[in-house]
């Protein structure tokens, strides 16, 4: 087996350590600052390398971390594991995502358990699980974020071949599964790249510190270190698709973008194993040049993230306007509806929240809407509330229910976060599992402070290092079976079913789209060819112009369809969807 490492910063030698034997590695004459060393090796062997004499550290590039990000790193063997489904992928246009954190979808935490439900799922009608990282990181219990190992699966989740196994679960089931990725930072503790080459920079700074070296001397080894990393999850575990994290946090000033390089390479892998792959960019800088085709002078990247619909949405369902809700708070119902009729709402437009203007227009006549993703609730909205409250903390069952009608009928690729479609009662919580004690009390300390500077008290602010913490976010499946959420279930299972008998519900038109709505009233209605939506958000009922014709497809509330006077007569906190015209 050939072993070899990038390192750069190995003056004199680098030793590679397997299985308590220590043998001398050369240098690639071919590639500069490469080491290589041929030896035997069978999947599971552990291993390491150490420079100039120094301490043993893991594999850059490390398929598998069995104790621990610092511990030494282990041989995987890829075509030990026989596949047993057929699998020919599935687009995203037309899907419906579920963002799912592993940690906590089950009290055991685990890939294995997880597979246990991915039946609920596909019988919900969900077409894509979208898993949140899954990078090794100290302890056992995290958001995945600060993961150090960009190869590798977390061993407390099962490692590697818990991976291979839940995604071929997935696909037995028709459900593609999509992977979050972090290219912008590394965790805090158990980093060792800094020791082998240039990997970060600090030619521009981020808030996690240096940047990631895209860009600066070595950035042509970093920028393939990530690349392949992206790789391997769609072609050696099968993936189907990768969100990539914060992609406005990249630091890159180079004429090819790092974001344009990975496009086209999974492109071309996409067309090499004759399948869909897809990347999902989460991006606050509201620009349409992130999903545009590379062909017409954007960086190519599938799909992206709305925040915007989000907050419009948020705005209008809580009332809340603290933060970079202000804008959207001033007037919810006209921000919600130009995040319908155009995508984004700070599309050129004055950002209070940040100071200066911000975003630019959407074409929509030649942008289709899936590629961009609608969602009422995510990890980052609810997770990084003081209390890790959900909507249904707050929010009565018919407003849950018009927040699910906006999401699965507007025109965009809706996301559930993993709970939602019951309206579960469980918080979800930022909870870490920290093994350095000063870096453990530094976020315990910094997540209270956060939170006194907005009015909490300190001993109300959830301790993340606590195990409670955690077990508080993981899901009670039992609420299932109890009201409201025996009726938010079916309502979610209904619409996204409605998705898929009425097409006009999936087309993809953006200019198509026609809204009306009441601000005072507090109700919303739109078109979508021949399918027709209100919400009545408020607490008064609603008289609703929406012309003569059509039939009840899905209604929460007590509802009167329009007669001879055209006018939809809608309970309040209800919703309707009509098909017909």
């Amino acid at each position: 087996m050939l072993f070899e490492v990038w390192a750069p910063r190995a003056e004199e030698r680098v030793t590679l350590w397997l299985e308590g034997a220590e043998r001398p590695m050369e240098r690639d004459q071919g590639r500069a600052g490469w080491w290589i060393a041929e030896a035997e090796a069978r999947d599971g062997d552990r291993y390491g390398f150490a420079l100039d004499g120094g301490p043993l550290r893991p594999d850059p590039r490390s398929r598998r971390q069995p104790d621990g990000p610092d511990a030494p790193s282990a041989v995987v063997d890829h075509n030990t594991y026989t596949w047993r489904q057929e699998w020919a992928g599935r687009d995203l246009k037309g899907a419906v995502l579920y963002e799912l954190h592993v940690g906590t979808f089950t009290r055991e935490g685990t890939l294995d358990a997880a597979a246990d439900h991915l039946a609920d799922l596909a019988g919900l009608g969900i077409t894509h699980v979208e898993l949140m990282p899954l990078c090794p990181f100290p302890g056992v219990h995290g958001w995945g974020y600060d993961g150090v190992d960009p190869w590798a699966v977390h061993e407390p989740y099962g490692g590697p071949v818990a991976l291979k196994r839940f995604v071929d679960a997935a696909h037995g089931h028709g459900l593609g599964v999509l992977l979050d990725v972090v290219h912008n930072h590394l965790g805090p503790s158990g980093n060792h790249l800094p020791a082998f080459g240039p990997y970060f920079t600090d030619t521009h700074h981020t808030p996690w510190g240096s940047a990631v070296n895209l860009d600066a001397p070595g950035s042509d080894e970093v920028r393939a270190f990530l690349l392949g990393s992206a790789l391997a999850w769609l072609r050696d575990y099968r993936i189907d698709g990768l969100r990539l994290d914060a992609v406005h946090a990249l630091a890159d000033t180079r004429a090819l973008t790092f974001l344009e390089e990975l496009s086209a390479a999974v492109d071309t892998l996409a067309a090499g194993l004759r399948r869909p792959l897809f990347l999902i960019a989460e991006s606050d800088r509201c620009d349409p040049r992130t999903t545009t085709p590379r062909a017409e002078g954007g960086i190519g990247l599938h799909a992206q993230w709305n925040d915007d619909f989000h907050h419009a949405l948020h705005a209008a369902l809580t009332g809340e306007s603290q933060g970079y809700y202000a804008d959207f708070a001033r007037a919810p119902m006209a921000a919600l509806a130009k995040t319908l009729n155009h995508v984004f709402f700070h599309d050129g437009t004055f950002s209070t929240f940040r100071g200066r203007t911000h975003g630019r227009p959407v074409d929509e006549t030649t942008t289709p809407g899936y590629r961009f993703l609608g969602y009422a609730q995510t990890h980052d909205q609810i997770g990084n509330r003081a209390l890790g409250d959900r909507l249904s903390a707050t929010l009565a069952p018919g407003l849950l229910a018009c927040a699910a009608t906006l999401v699965l009928t507007s025109p965009f690729t809706p996301m559930l976060f993993m709970g939602e479609e019951w309206g579960a009662g469980t918080p979800w919580m930022y909870f870490t599992d920290h093994t350095d004690p000063d870096l453990a009390e530094a976020v315990r300390a910094g997540r209270r402070r956060e939170f006194a500077e907005h009015g909490w008290a300190e001993e109300d602010v959830p301790d993340p290092q606590s195990p409670s913490t955690r077990e508080r976010s993981c899901l009670d499946r039992a609420e299932r079976d109890r009201e409201p959420h025996t009726s938010l279930l079916a309502w979610h299972r209904k619409l996204i079913a409605l998705r898929r008998t009425l097409p006009d519900l999936t087309d993809p038109d953006l200019a198509s789209v026609k809204v009306a709505y009441d601000e005072q009233g507090r109700w919303m209605a739109y078109r979508r060819g021949d399918v027709r939506v209100a919400v009545n958000l408020g607490k008064q009922a609603a008289a609703i112009p929406l012309g003569d014709g059509g039939r009840v497809a899905a209604a929460w509330g007590d509802v009167e369809v329009p007669d001879g006077d055209g006018l939809l007569r809608l309970a309040p906190e209800s919703c309707v969807v009509l098909a017909g015209s």
